[in-house]
């Protein structure tokens, strides 16, 4: 996610408001209740989805309990839920997480940094036993900070991340050009072996259907050239951006919204987090894609894929 004391974007994203009435400010608390959770999405071929992952940059796990973040696994019940941004290790993860997961996810897996205490981390818990876990790319650099499991299942392969940030005033962007080939190089090498399925906040809106104000966000982290061809890349690699494949010209559907200005209640986000799924996948195993905006506790929100395994 973007950098804390001045969020990516957030000047030019407030400029962006429709000059109507004062929005109503943020909401932190979500009505589950409100949410139908339920889907009959189905593969190209006609086959009903039996398998779900849903993954969230939770901003901070321990912050993220407190608001009820913890109760949107039990509600969206995924097959595998996949956590970026945790903060946070399993020696010091919250009650309300553990109690979510206690009974229904006894496979449950941590990539904390140690790099520094209370940044980044992954986390991935799941119902089903992965035939083997990795952590990392294999670079100390970012290994030490916590950015990506791979697990292997029978099918595919499940890889959660979160992407290094270009920072404010661009001062990581050299930083962030040197993870994005070892990734794309990571998952064209498993792609060999097994059809591969990547969620997780990626840090970059793609399209200028991607964010709120593309215009004026051109050289801020998260919009550069340099991200997004980089992003470009990784999708000529051999791998489909789930939710422009069932959506390619739905606006205004954004994963991300700074907690300046408002921006969430106006609906001025970025799109930063996906589900890419080897192009085998996408017409025999991949159903749907949801963006879950009516869900708080973060300043992401939760998307879920549905796949026929």
């Amino acid at each position: 996610m973007p950098p804390k004391n001045k969020k990516k974007g957030a000047p030019s994203d407030a400029a962006g408001g429709d000059g109507g009435p004062p929005a109503k400010i943020n909401k932190t608390d979500s009505d589950f209740s409100a949410i139908d959770f339920s889907s009959d999405c189905k593969t190209k071929g006609g086959d009903k989805w039996d398998f779900k992952v849903s993954s969230w940059n939770v901003d901070g796990m321990r912050a993220w309990a407190k608001k009820g973040g913890a109760d949107f696994i039990k509600h969206e019940n995924p097959d595998v839920i996949c956590l970026q941004e945790t903060k946070c290790n399993k020696g010091n993860a919250p009650a309300e997480v553990i109690e979510a997961i206690d009974s229904e996810y006894p496979h449950r897996y941590w990539h904390s940094s140690t790099a520094k205490e209370g940044y980044s981390g992954v986390a991935m818990f799941s119902k089903q036993k992965p035939i083997s876990v990795e952590y990392g790319l294999g670079a100390e650099e970012f290994d030490a900070e916590g950015r990506l499991i791979t697990a292997e299942f029978d099918s595919f392969f499940l890889l959660t991340t979160y992407v290094p940030n270009a920072g404010r005033k661009l001062v990581t962007l050299d930083k962030r050009m040197k993870w994005d080939p070892l990734l794309r190089n990571h998952m064209k090498a498993l792609d060999m072996k097994k059809p591969v399925v990547l969620c997780g906040d990626l840090n970059v809106a793609h399209l200028e259907i991607d964010l709120a104000n593309p215009k004026n966000n051109k050289k801020n982290a998260g919009f550069t050239k340099e991200e997004r061809d980089g992003f470009t890349e990784l999708t000529d690699s051999g791998f489909t951006d789930t939710f422009r494949h069932f959506y390619p010209k739905k606006e205004k559907a954004y994963t991300f919204w700074t907690y300046m200005m408002n921006c969430r209640a106006k609906n001025v986000g970025w799109r930063l987090d996906y589900f890419l799924v080897s192009k085998r996948l996408v017409e025999n195993h991949v159903c749907d894609n949801v963006i879950r905006d009516q869900i708080f506790g973060s300043d992401h929100c939760p998307i879920s894929l549905f796949m026929k395994i």
